[in-house]
Protein backbone atom coordinates (compact mmCIF):
# COMPACT_ATOMS: atom_id res chain seq x y z
CA UNK A 1 0.00 0.00 0.00
CA UNK A 2 1.35 3.24 -1.37
CA UNK A 3 1.87 6.21 1.40
CA UNK A 4 -0.20 9.40 1.05
CA UNK A 5 2.24 11.94 -0.65
CA UNK A 6 2.39 14.54 2.28
CA UNK A 7 4.49 17.74 0.95
CA UNK A 8 6.65 19.47 3.19
CA UNK A 9 5.45 22.47 4.80
CA UNK A 10 6.96 25.87 2.88
CA UNK A 11 10.24 27.11 4.18
CA UNK A 12 9.82 29.29 7.20
CA UNK A 13 6.89 27.89 8.45
CA UNK A 14 6.52 25.98 12.28
CA UNK A 15 5.78 22.52 12.46
CA UNK A 16 5.38 23.05 15.72
CA UNK A 17 2.84 24.73 16.50
CA UNK A 18 1.80 26.30 20.17
CA UNK A 19 4.14 25.53 22.88
CA UNK A 20 6.90 23.31 22.86
CA UNK A 21 6.18 21.65 25.77
CA UNK A 22 8.48 18.83 25.44
CA UNK A 23 11.65 21.20 24.38
CA UNK A 24 10.74 23.72 27.25
CA UNK A 25 10.72 21.00 30.18
CA UNK A 26 14.29 19.41 28.19
CA UNK A 27 15.81 22.87 28.32
CA UNK A 28 14.45 23.59 32.30
CA UNK A 29 15.72 20.15 33.29
CA UNK A 30 19.16 20.59 31.41
CA UNK A 31 19.90 24.06 33.58
CA UNK A 32 18.34 22.48 36.56
CA UNK A 33 20.55 19.95 36.09
CA UNK A 34 24.04 21.64 35.61
CA UNK A 35 23.89 23.26 38.64
CA UNK A 36 23.11 20.55 40.90
CA UNK A 37 25.89 18.51 39.55
CA UNK A 38 28.30 21.47 41.66
CA UNK A 39 25.10 22.14 44.50
CA UNK A 40 28.03 22.45 46.97
CA UNK A 41 28.89 25.48 44.66
CA UNK A 42 25.78 26.67 43.67
CA UNK A 43 23.27 26.23 46.46
CA UNK A 44 25.68 25.21 50.10
CA UNK A 45 28.38 27.70 49.59
CA UNK A 46 25.84 30.74 48.92
CA UNK A 47 24.47 29.38 52.18
CA UNK A 48 27.63 29.38 54.38
CA UNK A 49 28.57 32.49 52.71
CA UNK A 50 25.18 34.82 54.21
CA UNK A 51 25.55 32.87 56.94
CA UNK A 52 28.56 34.44 57.68
CA UNK A 53 27.11 37.97 56.90
CA UNK A 54 24.58 37.03 59.60
CA UNK A 55 27.55 36.34 62.03
CA UNK A 56 30.11 39.13 61.35
CA UNK A 57 26.98 42.29 61.91
CA UNK A 58 24.64 40.68 64.33
CA UNK A 59 28.48 40.57 66.23
CA UNK A 60 29.47 44.12 65.23
CA UNK A 61 25.99 45.73 65.06
CA UNK A 62 23.85 43.86 67.46
CA UNK A 63 25.57 43.88 70.45
CA UNK A 64 24.08 45.49 73.52
CA UNK A 65 20.78 44.12 72.97
CA UNK A 66 20.03 46.04 70.00
CA UNK A 67 16.80 45.95 68.08
CA UNK A 68 15.56 46.92 64.77
CA UNK A 69 11.44 47.54 63.99
CA UNK A 70 10.91 46.26 67.57
CA UNK A 71 12.78 42.96 66.83
CA UNK A 72 16.08 41.88 67.78
CA UNK A 73 19.36 42.83 65.44
CA UNK A 74 19.74 39.40 64.17
CA UNK A 75 15.98 38.55 62.99
CA UNK A 76 15.56 42.30 61.54
CA UNK A 77 18.46 41.34 59.22
CA UNK A 78 18.46 37.48 58.34
CA UNK A 79 15.46 37.86 55.92
CA UNK A 80 17.24 40.23 54.13
CA UNK A 81 19.82 38.24 53.82
CA UNK A 82 17.78 35.44 52.69
CA UNK A 83 16.28 37.29 49.74
CA UNK A 84 19.69 38.99 48.89
CA UNK A 85 20.87 35.59 48.45
CA UNK A 86 18.69 34.18 46.46
CA UNK A 87 18.29 37.45 43.95
CA UNK A 88 22.65 36.75 43.33
CA UNK A 89 22.16 33.32 42.40
CA UNK A 90 19.21 33.91 40.25
CA UNK A 91 21.57 36.71 38.58
CA UNK A 92 24.69 34.08 38.21
CA UNK A 93 22.62 31.24 36.92
CA UNK A 94 20.54 32.86 34.36
CA UNK A 95 23.51 34.74 33.41
CA UNK A 96 26.10 31.94 32.96
CA UNK A 97 23.44 30.02 30.33
CA UNK A 98 24.27 32.04 27.14
CA UNK A 99 27.75 33.75 27.84
CA UNK A 100 29.36 30.17 28.44
CA UNK A 101 27.42 29.40 24.94
CA UNK A 102 29.21 32.51 23.59
CA UNK A 103 32.34 32.03 24.51
CA UNK A 104 32.99 28.34 23.86
CA UNK A 105 30.99 28.27 20.74
CA UNK A 106 27.93 25.75 22.15
CA UNK A 107 25.46 28.54 21.74
CA UNK A 108 23.95 26.79 18.84
CA UNK A 109 22.72 23.92 21.30
CA UNK A 110 20.43 26.50 22.68
CA UNK A 111 19.43 28.31 19.08
CA UNK A 112 19.39 25.02 17.08
CA UNK A 113 16.06 23.45 18.84
CA UNK A 114 12.90 24.00 17.57
CA UNK A 115 11.88 26.28 20.68
CA UNK A 116 10.67 29.96 20.26
CA UNK A 117 11.95 32.82 22.00
CA UNK A 118 9.97 32.99 24.61
CA UNK A 119 10.35 29.10 25.50
CA UNK A 120 14.06 29.81 25.28
CA UNK A 121 13.84 32.39 28.03
CA UNK A 122 11.27 30.91 29.92
CA UNK A 123 12.97 27.72 30.52
CA UNK A 124 16.48 29.64 31.46
CA UNK A 125 14.77 31.80 33.67
CA UNK A 126 12.83 28.90 35.43
CA UNK A 127 15.91 26.91 35.92
CA UNK A 128 17.35 30.42 37.47
CA UNK A 129 14.35 31.29 39.66
CA UNK A 130 14.57 27.23 40.66
CA UNK A 131 17.98 27.96 41.79
CA UNK A 132 17.45 30.85 43.93
CA UNK A 133 14.20 29.43 45.60
CA UNK A 134 16.84 26.32 46.42
CA UNK A 135 19.69 28.74 47.97
CA UNK A 136 16.26 30.44 49.53
CA UNK A 137 15.91 27.69 51.77
CA UNK A 138 19.20 26.11 52.63
CA UNK A 139 20.24 29.57 53.69
CA UNK A 140 16.75 29.42 56.09
CA UNK A 141 17.55 26.24 57.37
CA UNK A 142 21.24 27.40 58.20
CA UNK A 143 19.88 30.65 59.95
CA UNK A 144 17.31 29.01 61.73
CA UNK A 145 19.72 26.91 63.89
CA UNK A 146 21.91 30.46 64.81
CA UNK A 147 20.69 31.74 68.07
CA UNK A 148 18.76 34.68 68.58
CA UNK A 149 17.17 34.18 65.28
CA UNK A 150 13.37 34.11 64.90
CA UNK A 151 11.99 33.49 61.59
CA UNK A 152 8.44 33.42 62.01
CA UNK A 153 6.11 34.22 59.34
CA UNK A 154 3.33 36.79 59.49
CA UNK A 155 2.44 37.15 56.06
CA UNK A 156 3.10 33.89 54.24
CA UNK A 157 1.53 35.96 50.43
CA UNK A 158 4.51 38.77 51.56
CA UNK A 159 7.44 35.65 51.57
CA UNK A 160 6.13 33.98 48.47
CA UNK A 161 5.33 36.78 46.29
CA UNK A 162 8.81 39.06 47.25
CA UNK A 163 10.72 36.52 46.92
CA UNK A 164 9.55 35.29 43.42
CA UNK A 165 9.93 38.68 42.23
CA UNK A 166 13.36 39.19 43.43
CA UNK A 167 14.07 35.89 41.52
CA UNK A 168 12.65 36.63 38.52
CA UNK A 169 14.04 40.16 38.12
CA UNK A 170 17.86 39.17 38.82
CA UNK A 171 16.86 36.03 36.34
CA UNK A 172 15.97 38.49 33.66
CA UNK A 173 18.74 40.77 34.58
CA UNK A 174 21.20 37.79 34.36
CA UNK A 175 19.83 36.67 30.70
CA UNK A 176 20.26 40.59 29.50
CA UNK A 177 23.54 40.78 30.99
CA UNK A 178 24.53 37.12 28.79
CA UNK A 179 23.48 38.78 25.59
CA UNK A 180 25.56 41.38 26.16
CA UNK A 181 28.25 40.10 27.42
CA UNK A 182 31.44 38.84 25.34
CA UNK A 183 33.57 37.74 27.92
CA UNK A 184 33.53 36.43 31.64
CA UNK A 185 34.98 40.00 32.71
CA UNK A 186 32.37 42.12 31.31
CA UNK A 187 29.52 39.51 33.52
CA UNK A 188 31.72 39.77 36.13
CA UNK A 189 31.78 43.55 36.19
CA UNK A 190 27.87 43.91 35.98
CA UNK A 191 27.82 41.51 39.17
CA UNK A 192 30.39 43.76 40.63
CA UNK A 193 29.73 47.04 39.99
CA UNK A 194 25.33 47.04 39.50
CA UNK A 195 24.03 43.96 41.27
CA UNK A 196 26.67 43.98 44.65
CA UNK A 197 25.96 47.41 45.18
CA UNK A 198 22.32 47.41 44.75
CA UNK A 199 21.69 44.52 46.96
CA UNK A 200 24.45 46.03 50.06
CA UNK A 201 22.86 49.40 49.76
CA UNK A 202 19.00 48.66 49.60
CA UNK A 203 18.34 48.27 53.51
CA UNK A 204 19.83 44.76 53.89
CA UNK A 205 21.30 45.87 57.23
CA UNK A 206 19.47 48.82 58.12
CA UNK A 207 16.26 50.67 57.52
CA UNK A 208 16.38 53.93 55.51
CA UNK A 209 15.05 56.33 57.89
CA UNK A 210 18.55 56.49 59.34
CA UNK A 211 19.92 57.84 56.03
CA UNK A 212 19.94 61.89 55.14
CA UNK A 213 16.46 62.96 53.31
CA UNK A 214 18.69 62.44 49.75
CA UNK A 215 19.95 59.18 49.86
CA UNK A 216 16.13 58.04 51.20
CA UNK A 217 15.04 59.49 48.01
CA UNK A 218 17.70 57.40 46.20
CA UNK A 219 16.85 54.50 47.77
CA UNK A 220 13.24 54.70 47.04
CA UNK A 221 14.85 54.27 43.26
CA UNK A 222 16.29 51.00 44.09
CA UNK A 223 13.71 48.02 43.39
CA UNK A 224 15.91 45.82 45.31
CA UNK A 225 15.30 48.03 48.23
CA UNK A 226 11.50 47.04 48.04
CA UNK A 227 12.46 43.17 47.52
CA UNK A 228 14.35 42.94 50.35
CA UNK A 229 12.11 45.41 52.69
CA UNK A 230 8.62 43.69 51.33
CA UNK A 231 10.49 40.03 52.01
CA UNK A 232 11.29 41.13 55.19
CA UNK A 233 7.65 42.39 55.54
CA UNK A 234 6.40 38.87 55.50
CA UNK A 235 8.98 37.97 58.55
CA UNK A 236 8.24 40.24 60.50
CA UNK A 237 4.84 42.22 59.93
CA UNK A 238 7.09 45.46 59.76
CA UNK A 239 8.78 47.39 57.22
CA UNK A 240 10.52 50.61 56.46
CA UNK A 241 8.63 50.93 52.88
CA UNK A 242 6.00 52.95 54.15
CA UNK A 243 3.28 53.19 56.98
CA UNK A 244 0.72 50.52 56.84
CA UNK A 245 0.19 47.60 54.56
CA UNK A 246 -0.81 49.18 51.83
CA UNK A 247 2.62 50.79 50.68
CA UNK A 248 3.37 46.78 50.86
CA UNK A 249 0.90 45.76 48.65
CA UNK A 250 1.79 49.17 46.58
CA UNK A 251 5.35 47.78 46.37
CA UNK A 252 4.31 44.52 45.22
CA UNK A 253 2.23 45.55 42.63
CA UNK A 254 5.09 47.82 41.34
CA UNK A 255 7.65 44.81 41.36
CA UNK A 256 4.71 43.34 39.13
CA UNK A 257 5.00 46.10 36.26
CA UNK A 258 8.45 46.60 36.80
CA UNK A 259 9.35 42.31 36.09
CA UNK A 260 6.54 42.15 33.09
CA UNK A 261 8.29 45.39 31.64
CA UNK A 262 11.85 43.54 31.92
CA UNK A 263 10.60 41.03 30.61
CA UNK A 264 9.21 42.18 27.24
CA UNK A 265 12.87 43.77 26.72
CA UNK A 266 14.66 40.61 27.44
CA UNK A 267 12.13 39.16 25.11
CA UNK A 268 12.53 42.04 22.35
CA UNK A 269 16.58 41.78 22.82
CA UNK A 270 16.61 37.72 22.12
CA UNK A 271 13.99 37.84 19.10
CA UNK A 272 16.77 40.83 17.82
CA UNK A 273 19.55 38.34 17.88
CA UNK A 274 21.50 41.01 18.89
CA UNK A 275 25.18 39.95 20.00
CA UNK A 276 23.85 36.00 19.56
CA UNK A 277 22.66 35.83 15.73
CA UNK A 278 24.82 38.65 14.48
Amino acid sequence: MERPNRPFPPRGEPVITGINGIGLWSLYLKEVRRFLKVQTQTVWAPAVTTLLFLVIFSVALGRSGREVLGVPFASFVAPGLIVMGMMQNAFANSSFSFLSGKIQGTIIDLLMPPLSNGELMAGIVGAAITRAMMVGCAVSLAMAFYPGVDLSVEHGWAVIWFGLMGAVMLALGGLLASIWAEKFDHNAAVTNFVVAPLSLLSGTFYVIDNLAPAFQAISRFNPFFYVISGFRYGFLGESDIGDGSTAVVQAAAGLGVFNLVLAIVAYRVLQSGWKIKQ
